[in-house]
Protein backbone atom coordinates (compact mmCIF):
# COMPACT_ATOMS: atom_id res chain seq x y z
CA UNK A 1 0.00 0.00 0.00
CA UNK A 2 2.94 1.93 0.76
CA UNK A 3 4.83 1.42 -2.00
CA UNK A 4 1.63 2.35 -4.54
CA UNK A 5 1.67 5.63 -2.59
CA UNK A 6 4.74 7.00 -3.08
CA UNK A 7 4.92 7.21 -6.96
CA UNK A 8 2.26 6.14 -10.16
CA UNK A 9 2.39 2.98 -11.16
CA UNK A 10 0.58 0.34 -13.36
CA UNK A 11 -2.13 0.60 -9.65
CA UNK A 12 -3.19 3.10 -8.37
CA UNK A 13 -5.37 3.07 -5.38
CA UNK A 14 -8.97 5.29 -5.15
CA UNK A 15 -11.83 5.69 -2.67
CA UNK A 16 -15.24 4.13 -3.46
CA UNK A 17 -18.64 5.67 -3.08
CA UNK A 18 -19.14 4.04 0.30
CA UNK A 19 -15.16 5.16 1.36
CA UNK A 20 -13.78 1.46 0.59
CA UNK A 21 -9.89 1.43 -0.58
CA UNK A 22 -10.20 0.14 -4.30
CA UNK A 23 -7.24 -1.06 -6.38
CA UNK A 24 -7.59 -0.75 -9.91
CA UNK A 25 -5.48 -1.67 -12.71
CA UNK A 26 -5.86 -2.72 -16.25
CA UNK A 27 -8.42 -5.53 -16.67
CA UNK A 28 -9.61 -5.63 -13.07
CA UNK A 29 -10.24 -4.34 -9.19
CA UNK A 30 -9.56 -5.00 -5.63
CA UNK A 31 -11.86 -4.11 -3.01
CA UNK A 32 -9.42 -3.57 -0.20
CA UNK A 33 -10.59 -5.01 3.12
CA UNK A 34 -9.21 -5.78 6.68
CA UNK A 35 -8.04 -8.84 5.67
CA UNK A 36 -5.97 -7.55 3.27
CA UNK A 37 -3.68 -5.30 5.66
CA UNK A 38 -4.91 -6.29 9.16
CA UNK A 39 -3.06 -9.48 10.44
CA UNK A 40 -5.53 -9.37 13.63
CA UNK A 41 -8.68 -9.44 11.04
CA UNK A 42 -7.22 -12.45 9.50
CA UNK A 43 -6.73 -13.94 12.45
CA UNK A 44 -10.11 -13.72 14.05
CA UNK A 45 -11.46 -14.85 10.54
CA UNK A 46 -9.51 -18.18 10.91
CA UNK A 47 -10.82 -18.70 14.00
CA UNK A 48 -13.79 -18.55 13.36
CA UNK A 49 -13.53 -20.74 10.76
CA UNK A 50 -11.58 -23.80 11.75
CA UNK A 51 -8.18 -22.72 9.69
CA UNK A 52 -5.03 -22.92 12.07
CA UNK A 53 -2.61 -22.11 9.45
CA UNK A 54 -2.33 -19.53 6.38
CA UNK A 55 -0.63 -19.07 3.47
CA UNK A 56 0.03 -15.61 2.44
CA UNK A 57 1.04 -14.48 -1.01
CA UNK A 58 0.59 -11.29 -2.80
CA UNK A 59 -2.88 -10.76 -4.47
CA UNK A 60 -3.22 -9.00 -8.22
CA UNK A 61 -1.85 -7.14 -9.92
CA UNK A 62 1.03 -8.04 -8.24
CA UNK A 63 4.63 -6.33 -9.16
CA UNK A 64 4.87 -7.84 -13.04
CA UNK A 65 3.28 -4.51 -14.69
CA UNK A 66 5.64 -2.28 -13.28
CA UNK A 67 8.34 -1.96 -14.78
CA UNK A 68 11.73 -4.03 -13.95
CA UNK A 69 13.20 -2.28 -11.58
CA UNK A 70 10.59 -1.24 -9.78
CA UNK A 71 8.80 -4.44 -9.85
CA UNK A 72 12.47 -5.77 -8.30
CA UNK A 73 12.00 -3.14 -5.50
CA UNK A 74 8.12 -3.72 -4.65
CA UNK A 75 9.04 -7.68 -4.57
CA UNK A 76 11.80 -7.46 -1.88
CA UNK A 77 9.62 -4.60 -0.02
CA UNK A 78 6.74 -7.13 0.33
CA UNK A 79 8.88 -10.37 0.67
CA UNK A 80 10.65 -8.58 3.51
CA UNK A 81 7.43 -7.90 5.26
CA UNK A 82 6.35 -11.22 4.61
CA UNK A 83 9.00 -12.98 6.63
CA UNK A 84 8.40 -10.64 9.33
CA UNK A 85 5.09 -11.75 10.03
CA UNK A 86 6.42 -15.63 9.29
CA UNK A 87 8.90 -14.86 12.15
CA UNK A 88 6.14 -12.90 14.76
CA UNK A 89 3.36 -15.45 13.83
CA UNK A 90 5.41 -19.04 12.94
CA UNK A 91 2.42 -21.02 14.00
CA UNK A 92 -0.31 -19.41 12.31
CA UNK A 93 1.31 -17.91 8.90
CA UNK A 94 3.92 -19.21 6.31
CA UNK A 95 4.46 -16.83 3.13
CA UNK A 96 4.95 -16.79 -0.66
CA UNK A 97 7.61 -14.88 -2.60
CA UNK A 98 6.05 -12.60 -4.92
CA UNK A 99 8.65 -12.59 -7.70
CA UNK A 100 9.33 -9.90 -10.37
CA UNK A 101 8.93 -11.91 -13.39
CA UNK A 102 9.35 -9.34 -15.50
CA UNK A 103 13.17 -9.25 -15.29
CA UNK A 104 13.65 -13.24 -14.81
CA UNK A 105 17.12 -13.03 -13.62
CA UNK A 106 15.89 -10.88 -10.80
CA UNK A 107 12.94 -13.34 -10.17
CA UNK A 108 15.21 -16.47 -9.98
CA UNK A 109 18.20 -14.18 -7.31
CA UNK A 110 14.76 -12.41 -5.28
CA UNK A 111 13.13 -16.46 -4.61
CA UNK A 112 16.86 -17.52 -3.50
CA UNK A 113 16.57 -14.39 -1.30
CA UNK A 114 13.39 -14.70 -0.26
CA UNK A 115 13.72 -18.50 0.69
CA UNK A 116 17.18 -18.60 2.51
CA UNK A 117 17.07 -14.78 3.91
CA UNK A 118 13.55 -14.43 4.79
CA UNK A 119 12.18 -17.76 5.66
CA UNK A 120 9.69 -17.99 2.83
CA UNK A 121 8.48 -20.96 1.75
CA UNK A 122 8.01 -21.22 -2.47
CA UNK A 123 6.52 -18.37 -4.22
CA UNK A 124 3.37 -17.29 -6.51
CA UNK A 125 3.77 -16.78 -10.37
CA UNK A 126 1.43 -15.14 -12.04
CA UNK A 127 -0.19 -17.01 -15.22
CA UNK A 128 1.29 -14.65 -17.28
CA UNK A 129 3.86 -12.14 -17.01
CA UNK A 130 2.90 -8.41 -17.74
CA UNK A 131 1.25 -10.10 -20.94
CA UNK A 132 3.64 -13.04 -21.63
CA UNK A 133 3.32 -16.41 -21.44
CA UNK A 134 5.08 -17.63 -18.48
CA UNK A 135 6.56 -20.89 -20.61
CA UNK A 136 9.28 -19.04 -22.40
CA UNK A 137 12.96 -19.71 -22.30
CA UNK A 138 13.85 -16.48 -20.33
CA UNK A 139 11.62 -18.44 -17.14
CA UNK A 140 13.36 -21.56 -17.25
CA UNK A 141 15.64 -19.80 -14.90
CA UNK A 142 13.71 -19.73 -12.34
CA UNK A 143 11.79 -22.81 -12.51
CA UNK A 144 15.44 -24.46 -12.41
CA UNK A 145 15.62 -22.08 -8.97
CA UNK A 146 12.39 -23.73 -7.59
CA UNK A 147 13.42 -27.30 -8.34
CA UNK A 148 16.96 -26.23 -6.68
CA UNK A 149 15.58 -24.79 -3.90
CA UNK A 150 12.62 -27.56 -3.71
CA UNK A 151 9.83 -25.17 -2.86
CA UNK A 152 6.88 -25.01 -5.11
CA UNK A 153 5.41 -22.44 -7.40
CA UNK A 154 1.52 -21.48 -6.89
CA UNK A 155 0.07 -20.40 -10.09
CA UNK A 156 -2.28 -17.53 -9.86
CA UNK A 157 -4.50 -15.49 -12.38
CA UNK A 158 -4.05 -12.52 -13.51
CA UNK A 159 -5.77 -9.91 -16.10
CA UNK A 160 -5.70 -12.36 -18.76
CA UNK A 161 -3.77 -12.44 -22.28
CA UNK A 162 -7.47 -12.06 -24.01
CA UNK A 163 -10.30 -10.64 -22.50
CA UNK A 164 -12.07 -9.53 -25.57
CA UNK A 165 -15.57 -9.73 -24.29
CA UNK A 166 -15.34 -9.91 -20.98
CA UNK A 167 -15.24 -6.17 -19.97
CA UNK A 168 -19.14 -6.32 -18.07
CA UNK A 169 -20.23 -8.36 -15.68
CA UNK A 170 -16.84 -9.09 -13.70
CA UNK A 171 -16.32 -11.39 -16.15
CA UNK A 172 -12.48 -10.95 -15.65
CA UNK A 173 -12.67 -12.71 -12.28
CA UNK A 174 -15.58 -15.07 -12.84
CA UNK A 175 -14.27 -16.85 -16.24
CA UNK A 176 -11.40 -15.07 -17.52
CA UNK A 177 -8.95 -16.05 -14.33
CA UNK A 178 -9.98 -19.53 -14.77
CA UNK A 179 -9.04 -19.32 -18.44
CA UNK A 180 -5.61 -17.60 -18.21
CA UNK A 181 -4.76 -20.43 -15.42
CA UNK A 182 -5.58 -23.04 -17.52
CA UNK A 183 -3.81 -21.78 -20.11
CA UNK A 184 -0.81 -21.34 -18.35
CA UNK A 185 -0.85 -24.70 -17.23
CA UNK A 186 -1.01 -26.11 -20.94
CA UNK A 187 1.54 -23.96 -22.37
CA UNK A 188 4.01 -25.27 -19.59
CA UNK A 189 2.87 -28.92 -20.12
CA UNK A 190 2.75 -28.66 -24.46
CA UNK A 191 6.10 -26.50 -23.82
CA UNK A 192 7.78 -29.26 -22.40
CA UNK A 193 8.97 -27.39 -18.70
CA UNK A 194 7.51 -30.07 -16.94
CA UNK A 195 9.38 -32.27 -19.10
CA UNK A 196 12.53 -31.26 -18.88
CA UNK A 197 12.02 -30.19 -15.15
CA UNK A 198 10.41 -33.31 -13.82
CA UNK A 199 11.17 -32.16 -10.10
CA UNK A 200 9.21 -28.61 -10.65
CA UNK A 201 6.38 -28.85 -8.17
CA UNK A 202 3.42 -26.62 -9.50
CA UNK A 203 0.27 -25.72 -7.71
CA UNK A 204 -2.74 -24.15 -9.82
CA UNK A 205 -5.59 -22.19 -8.10
CA UNK A 206 -8.94 -22.40 -8.43
CA UNK A 207 -8.38 -26.04 -8.50
CA UNK A 208 -7.25 -25.93 -11.70
CA UNK A 209 -9.14 -23.22 -13.49
CA UNK A 210 -11.25 -25.01 -16.57
CA UNK A 211 -8.42 -27.17 -17.49
CA UNK A 212 -9.54 -30.57 -15.44
CA UNK A 213 -12.76 -30.57 -16.92
CA UNK A 214 -11.03 -30.63 -20.51
CA UNK A 215 -8.60 -33.00 -19.52
CA UNK A 216 -10.63 -35.66 -22.11
CA UNK A 217 -10.28 -33.13 -24.63
CA UNK A 218 -7.27 -32.40 -24.07
CA UNK A 219 -5.54 -35.96 -24.49
CA UNK A 220 -7.83 -36.97 -27.20
CA UNK A 221 -6.22 -33.67 -28.97
CA UNK A 222 -3.02 -35.30 -28.07
CA UNK A 223 -3.40 -38.36 -29.84
CA UNK A 224 -4.55 -36.71 -32.95
CA UNK A 225 -2.85 -33.28 -33.51
CA UNK A 226 0.54 -33.11 -34.06
CA UNK A 227 1.72 -30.15 -33.10
CA UNK A 228 0.94 -31.26 -29.57
CA UNK A 229 3.59 -33.68 -29.52
CA UNK A 230 6.55 -31.80 -30.54
CA UNK A 231 7.78 -31.53 -27.04
CA UNK A 232 6.49 -34.21 -24.87
CA UNK A 233 6.46 -37.58 -25.60
CA UNK A 234 2.87 -38.80 -22.81
CA UNK A 235 0.29 -37.40 -22.54
CA UNK A 236 -0.94 -34.61 -20.85
CA UNK A 237 -2.59 -35.97 -18.30
CA UNK A 238 0.64 -37.92 -17.03
CA UNK A 239 1.76 -34.28 -16.98
CA UNK A 240 -1.64 -32.76 -14.78
CA UNK A 241 -1.29 -36.22 -12.70
CA UNK A 242 1.89 -33.76 -10.89
CA UNK A 243 0.74 -30.90 -10.19
CA UNK A 244 -1.23 -30.11 -7.13
CA UNK A 245 -4.79 -28.25 -7.19
CA UNK A 246 -6.30 -26.43 -4.34
CA UNK A 247 -9.90 -26.89 -3.25
CA UNK A 248 -11.50 -23.33 -4.09
CA UNK A 249 -14.02 -24.00 -6.35
CA UNK A 250 -17.01 -23.16 -4.42
CA UNK A 251 -18.97 -26.39 -5.19
CA UNK A 252 -18.17 -29.79 -4.04
CA UNK A 253 -19.58 -31.71 -6.87
CA UNK A 254 -17.05 -30.19 -8.85
CA UNK A 255 -14.28 -31.13 -6.15
CA UNK A 256 -15.41 -34.75 -5.76
CA UNK A 257 -14.44 -34.80 -9.94
CA UNK A 258 -11.36 -33.18 -9.72
CA UNK A 259 -10.08 -35.23 -6.29
CA UNK A 260 -11.31 -38.52 -8.37
CA UNK A 261 -8.56 -37.86 -11.20
CA UNK A 262 -5.69 -36.09 -8.73
CA UNK A 263 -6.72 -38.24 -5.42
CA UNK A 264 -6.43 -37.14 -2.04
CA UNK A 265 -2.57 -36.89 -2.06
CA UNK A 266 -2.48 -34.14 -5.07
CA UNK A 267 -5.13 -31.07 -2.82
CA UNK A 268 -4.70 -28.45 -0.63
CA UNK A 269 -7.41 -26.94 1.16
CA UNK A 270 -7.20 -22.82 -0.29
CA UNK A 271 -9.96 -20.14 0.31
CA UNK A 272 -9.38 -17.34 -1.55
CA UNK A 273 -9.09 -14.82 1.35
CA UNK A 274 -9.66 -11.83 2.01
CA UNK A 275 -11.18 -11.31 -1.68
CA UNK A 276 -15.33 -10.90 -1.85
CA UNK A 277 -15.57 -13.95 -3.96
CA UNK A 278 -13.24 -15.98 -0.87
CA UNK A 279 -14.46 -19.01 0.57
CA UNK A 280 -12.76 -19.19 3.83
CA UNK A 281 -16.41 -20.06 6.06
CA UNK A 282 -16.90 -22.59 3.73
CA UNK A 283 -13.31 -24.24 3.09
CA UNK A 284 -13.19 -26.81 5.60
CA UNK A 285 -17.03 -27.78 5.77
CA UNK A 286 -16.68 -28.01 2.09
CA UNK A 287 -13.60 -30.84 2.17
CA UNK A 288 -14.91 -32.38 4.96
CA UNK A 289 -18.59 -32.59 2.67
CA UNK A 290 -16.88 -34.92 0.55
CA UNK A 291 -16.59 -37.80 3.39
CA UNK A 292 -13.52 -38.74 2.83
CA UNK A 293 -11.85 -41.59 5.14
CA UNK A 294 -9.89 -39.69 8.11
CA UNK A 295 -6.35 -40.69 6.61
CA UNK A 296 -7.40 -38.39 2.90
CA UNK A 297 -9.38 -35.94 4.74
CA UNK A 298 -6.49 -35.01 6.97
CA UNK A 299 -4.21 -34.82 3.45
CA UNK A 300 -6.18 -32.49 1.85
CA UNK A 301 -7.08 -30.40 4.90
CA UNK A 302 -3.25 -29.82 5.56
CA UNK A 303 -1.17 -32.81 5.64
CA UNK A 304 -0.55 -32.26 2.00
CA UNK A 305 0.25 -28.54 2.27
CA UNK A 306 2.56 -29.13 5.40
CA UNK A 307 4.63 -31.62 3.18
CA UNK A 308 5.01 -28.96 0.26
CA UNK A 309 5.90 -26.36 2.46
CA UNK A 310 8.08 -28.38 4.68
CA UNK A 311 5.96 -27.41 7.86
Amino acid sequence: MEGLKESKGHASLESGPGGEVILRYPGDYNVVVGGHVDLDERLKAMRVSGVDMQVVSLTTPGVDMETPERGAKLAKVTNDAFGDISDKFPDRFVALATLPMRDPMAAADELERAVKDRGLRGAMVFSNAAGSPIDGEEYMRVYEKAVKLDVPLFVHPTSPLNSVGMADYRLVPIMGFGVDTSLAILRLVFSGVLERLPGLKLVATHTGGVFPYLRGRIDAAYRIYPETRARIPKPPSEYFKRIWLDTVCYDTDVLASSLAFWGPGKMVMGSDYPHQIGDLENCVRRVKGLELDEADENLVLGENAATLLKL
